[in-house]
Order: structure tokens, then sequence, then C-alpha cells
């Protein structure tokens, strides 16, 4: 691996790239640091200080931005916004016949929805900025500490507009590095930007994890770290191949077809997609709970019971309704993204079949028995390992942040893997090895 890595570097295009994403990354990492104006920065950085663990939607936000999202810096809201605006456009494939026409021009209409992507991001940056500094006028309410006041230099009615344009230019421009990192340097852009931001909390989780239990517990949380990583890798490697059959065929005088391949099913094949539609779901009781809750104390039933057990994740009524929300979405998601009826007739139309199933409808019918039979594990290990920081939080420390685990994991593993794959095949391109040296 450390040879490869040299001959990257020693590769001139190849050493530009990695160093223009560098640039990139630490451009990211600064503006996530950068204040915005109107924002107290000491008595943010008091109130970060005692803040408790929040696994919910909003700790996923704050881990997708870093931690900007708690500082309240100019690039806050991340690329939180152009994730949501990404999943919106793709579940509207299903929905508005243009977009699925568009889905299915080529290039001419993936360049349009990315279009779309990017207006859409634009409009959730206004609203989830305007979300976030009517929070940060309360901020007992966003870092979970009754303590945290006055975090808000002016609350008049310029400022927080200033706040709002600052937060919405932020998101565009880190909309726009991301696009720029994809373009000129190695691997998907906005995937580098949420890896970066994962990674950069992990020296400070650890660390508070060895203060707050000692070397001992630090220990056996690095070692419980790398299993689980180990077998992160193992289950986003894997792969059913359903073997593929292609009958020749002659068109003028030229022969095509007669070849084999295969079609992989990924055993993940949603990701971390159903995580963040749980986690956004379950903080949306909380919030309505939380509007509607009785200064005097005398509230409704329905919010005592949420504020008992919907709004801690170490409570077991919330692990069961996470778990359950989570299977739901990763059949739903697949379903969505897989149709096995429009795999089986593209398959038919260009002559092809699977070796023992009839083209057509049967063919439709084995996919869909197979995509069901691997979505099954794959809903599984997507439940178990989102549950792991919810019971190492209520199991070691409620105020502990448990870095390995949910949707980190699984976002560093896959985005790592994927990058050294690209890595690779670019140097495999300029400096080939056979087998024969």
């Amino acid at each position: 691996m450390l040879s490869a890595f040299a001959r990257a570097f020693r590769t001139p295009d190849l050493r530009k790239k990695i160093l223009f994403t560098l640039a990139i990354i630490a451009i990211y990492r600064l503006g996530a640091h950068v204040p915005t104006p109107g924002i107290s920065y000491a008595a943010v950085q008091e109130c970060v200080a005692n803040a408790q663990a929040n696994t919910g939607f909003l700790g996923l936000a704050n881990l997708f931005s870093g931690g900007a999202l708690l500082t309240l810096s100019v690039f806050a809201l991340g690329i939180m916004p152009y994730i949501t605006a990404s999943i919106i456009v793709q579940l509207l494939t299903v929905v508005i016949p243009r977009f699925e026409t568009l889905k299915k021009e080529g290039q001419a209409g993936q360049q349009k929805m990315t279009q779309y992507t990017r207006y859409l991001t634009i409009g959730l940056a206004v609203l989830q900025s305007s979300t976030l500094i009517t929070f940060a006028q309360n901020p007992s309410q966003l870092f979970g500490n009754p303590s945290c006041t006055n975090i808000l230099v002016d609350d008049s009615m310029i400022t927080i507009l200033i706040m709002v344009l600052t937060m919405t230019a932020g998101t565009g421009m880190v909309m726009w590095l991301g696009e720029l990192l994809t373009d000129k340097g190695v691997g998907n852009g906005m995937s580098i930007l949420i890896f970066t931001s994962i990674v950069s909390s992990f020296p400070g989780a650890l660390w508070g994890i060895r203060r707050t239990n000692g070397w001992m517990t630090f220990l056996i949380v690095v070692l419980l770290g790398l299993l689980i990583i180990a077998a992160v890798v193992f289950v986003e490697q894997s792969t059913r191949r359903i073997p593929v059959q292609y009958a020749k065929r002659m068109v003028g005088r030229q022969m095509y077809g007669g070849t084999s391949t295969y079609i992989p099913i990924k055993v993940n094949m949603a990701n971390v997609i159903p995580v963040i539609f749980a986690s956004s779901l379950l903080a949306l009781p909380a919030m309505v709970a939380q509007f509607n809750q009785n200064p005097t104390g005398r509230s409704p039933g329905w919010v005592g019971f949420i504020q008992n057990h919907l709004v801690d994740p170490g409570k077991p009524v919330y692990m069961v309704v996470y778990t359950v929300l989570i299977l739901f979405f990763t059949f739903f998601y697949v379903s969505i993204t897989f149709n096995p009826e429009e795999v089986a007739d593209n398959m038919k139309r260009y002559g092809g079949f699977i070796p023992g199933i009839r083209a057509g409808k049967p063919t439709a019918e084995y996919l869909q028995y197979v995509l069901t039979r691997i979505t099954v594990p794959g809903a599984i290990y997507l439940a178990l390992i989102s549950l792991i920081p919810l019971i190492a939080i209520a199991s070691i420390n409620a105020d502990m942040n448990f870095p390995f685990g949910g949707t980190s994991i699984i976002i560093m593993v896959g985005v790592g893997l994927e990058t050294v794959k690209q890595i690779e095949a670019q140097l495999h391109q300029r400096q080939y090895e056979g087998f024969l040296r």
C-alpha cells in the first residue's frame, strides 16, 4: 500500500490531483471554523464544551458538517442540504414522469437533474439556516444544556437575514467545492467532504473516551472499532452475482453478443439512506412535542410519552422504533432504486437471459426473489450497525459520543474503499504491471 502511494506521488498528473484534493479539504475545514456574523464565538465554544451527546437527526447533521453545525460557522449546514436534495430528486423520479424521462435521456438529462438538485439545495439551505438560527435564539434546545444562553450578539432582523444569507452562501460554496473536487481531484467530491467531516470528529471523541473512562476503556473501544471496521468492510464488499448470458446476433455484417457477464446486487444496496430517513423522522415527534409543551407543567399525555421515550436515544422504545424505521426504509429505498421488471425488459431487449430462467416475467420474478433474500440481511446489518452508538452511549457514558458505529463507519469505509479503487485504476492506466515484471 505504501509503495502504491509512493507511485501515485511520483506520477505528475496524479500527484496534482491528490494535492488539489488536499487543498480543497483544507479550505473546507477552514470554513468550518469561521464563525457566522452575529454569533458570539466565546459563548458558542462554552456551550459546545458542555453540550450533551445527540444521536438524532441534529447529531447526524452535526456529524456530516464536521462539528460546524453546533459552532454555527459559515459552513454550519455543510453538505446536508445537498444530500437531502439529492435524495428528494431521486425519489421524485418515481413520482414525476418528467424526472423519469430526464433520467432515461443519458448525459443531457443527468445535467438537467443536477441543475434541479442545485436549485433545491439552495432552497433547503435557506430553510435549514432559518431553522438553525431559530434554535440559536434558544440555545438550551440546540445544545441540550439549560445553562447555555445568549450566543447571538444581536437578534435584530437585519442580523438574522445576514446570518441566513451567510450560511446559504456557505452551502453553495461547499456544493461548488464538491463538484470542483469531482472534476479535478480524486474520488467523488461530495463523498470526500463527508468523509473529511466524519474523520475530523474522531480524535476528539476518542480522547473524550480516554479522559472520561480511562486507558483500559479507551483500548477496548479502539479494539472494538477495528473489529467493527473489518466487519463493515466484509459486508460492504459482499455482492450476489447473478450470471447473464447474451445470445449471438447479426447486425449487418457484424456479430454481436455471445458474452457472459453478471448483475451485481450488493448486500447493503441502500447504503446509509435508511439511517438518514429514520433519524429525520424520529426528530419530528420531539420537535412537535417541544412546541406543544406547557410552561406550567400541565402538558398533554402524548407530549410526556414522547419526551420520556422518543427523545433519549438510550431508551428501549426509541431503539425499537429506530430499528423498525431502518428496516422499513431499507426495503422502501431498495424497491425504488432497483426495478426488477425494468432490468428484465432491458435484458430481453438486448438478447440477454439468466441461465435456467426464461426471459421476461420469470426473470423479473427471479430478480425480485433474489433481491428480497439479499435485502433482509442487509437491513438487519444496517440496523445493528446503527444501534452500536446508542447502546454504547446508554451503557458506557450518557454524555459520550461513541465514534465507531452508525453512519460514520459505513460512510468512512465506503468512501475510503471507493477512493482507493479510483487511485489504483489511475495507477494501472499509467504504470500497468502485468504478471511478468
